[in-house]
């Protein structure tokens, strides 16, 4: 997986699932990067061929609405969409 990945204080593997168009997926990147936690992210919009579908399918185990953003946390909680309070809260 091409993953981009943020530096920041461990919280345990978080990976994003987002659109490079989405305005929603941009808020909770720019969340994640202010609470100044270590994730990965991946626009799936910008990925083709093969790697795109295996990329879906990944986030249809986790969302099978597939819906973005789709954020997957250590523990298995899955956050849809942006909710900001539901992130600060899984990650204080």
């Amino acid at each position: 997986m091409p993953m981009e990945h943020v530096d920041g204080e461990d919280k345990g593997k978080i990976v994003l699932f987002a659109l490079s168009t989405c305005q929603w997926c941009r808020k909770t990147r720019l969340l994640l990067e202010e609470l100044e936690v270590d994730f990965s992210y991946i626009y799936v919009d910008l990925l083709e061929g093969e790697e795109r579908s295996e990329i879906i399918e990944e986030v249809k185990k986790y969302n099978p609405q597939l819906s973005f953003p789709t954020l997957v946390l250590d523990d298995g909680e899955v956050i849809v969409g942006f909710n900001e309070e539901g992130i600060r809260e899984a990650l204080a």
